[in-house]
């Protein structure tokens, strides 16, 4: 019950950011457009599993959570560095800790957003933990 309960979250969690990235415009570049093939991919895996819940479901499943902790960290790194580009442009003289505050407190791309995908990509392999494939 649980693992249904877990990869229904996710599935939530999954089409909920998909639909936010969409209204806000984020699919302007093939960068942006990576974020929407990594939920795909992770929904359809789900789907499988979630049906079939054989032993190969289950391992492209995981593998789509790997991809999906990939999407946020590299999303992460990229947000963070337009951040810190911008910030710099603005004030060339910002350094060490006052930069980290001011990329991290930037709305606009937030840095730290595209973690909720990395976060995501963790409840699917809770969801996955000690599972035993059909």
């Amino acid at each position: 019950m649980i693992r249904r309960l877990l990869l229904a979250l996710l599935a939530c969690g999954l089409i909920g950011t998909a639909a936010e990235l969409w209204l806000m415009g984020h699919h302007e570049s093939a960068w942006q457009a990576a974020p929407f093939a990594a939920m795909a991919c992770a929904l359809g895996a789900g789907g499988w599993c979630a049906l079939s819940g054989s032993a190969i479901a289950v391992r492209v499943f995981q593998l789509a959570m790997a991809l999906l902790m990939l999407a946020g960290v590299t999303g992460t790194v990229l947000h963070y560095r337009a951040n810190m580009e911008f910030q710099l442009e603005m004030d060339a003289s910002l350094g060490g800790f006052a930069l980290l505050t001011r990329v991290l407190q930037a709305k606009a791309p937030p840095a730290l957003a595209p973690g909720n995908m990395a976060l995501l990509g963790l409840v699917g392999l809770v969801a996955t933990y000690r599972l035993t494939p059909k």
